[in-house]
């Protein structure tokens, strides 16, 4: 059975689009899936935002073919976690839930590095490039929790 992994974030192009690329970078695909998506639909088809693609590129992962899509209630049924990067998307994806089940799928990202500090990942769009290196180190550390928990079986199967 494949373990089925959503990022989530505002518009689909600088976070959780950095967040799919490195949890990628760090699974089997035939066992993981990962996807991301926005809860605002500003970038749909779009491709992340070249600075995301840029700070991929420098850690030997690609990112450039993603495209950018909204999170939709369906996406529930889809995954076994969804990850949002911050509040106000937590706000908006708790929202959409229909039930219980579909809550307890959700989480923020960093509590993975932190249970419970419900930290945000800070949104780089409006700052330099290394707000964009930043954001990496903190997905990728995220990510590598992420993986020990799906290796041993605490997400997914």
């Amino acid at each position: 059975m494949v373990t089925k992994i959503l990022m989530v974030c505002l518009g689909n192009i600088c976070r959780s689009p950095l967040a799919e690329g490195i949890l990628r970078s760090k699974v089997n695909a035939e066992e993981v899936m990962v996807d991301s998506a926005g809860t605002a639909a500003y970038h749909i088809g779009e491709a992340p935002d070249l600075r995301s693609i840029m700070t991929a590129r420098k850690h030997g992962i690609n990112i450039s073919k993603l495209v950018g899509r909204q999170f939709q209630e369906s996406d529930f049924d889809e995954f076994d976690k969804i990850y949002v990067m911050d509040h106000a998307n937590l706000s908006h994806v708790m929202g959409m839930a229909r039930n219980e089940s579909d809550k307890a799928k959700i989480d923020l990202i960093l509590n993975e590095l932190s249970p419970g500090s419900n930290q945000d990942v800070p949104d780089p769009y409006y700052g330099g490039d290394e707000g964009f290196e930043q954001v990496y180190r903190l997905l990728e550390s995220a990510s590598n929790t992420i993986v020990d928990k799906i290796n041993d079986g605490r997400i997914g199967s």
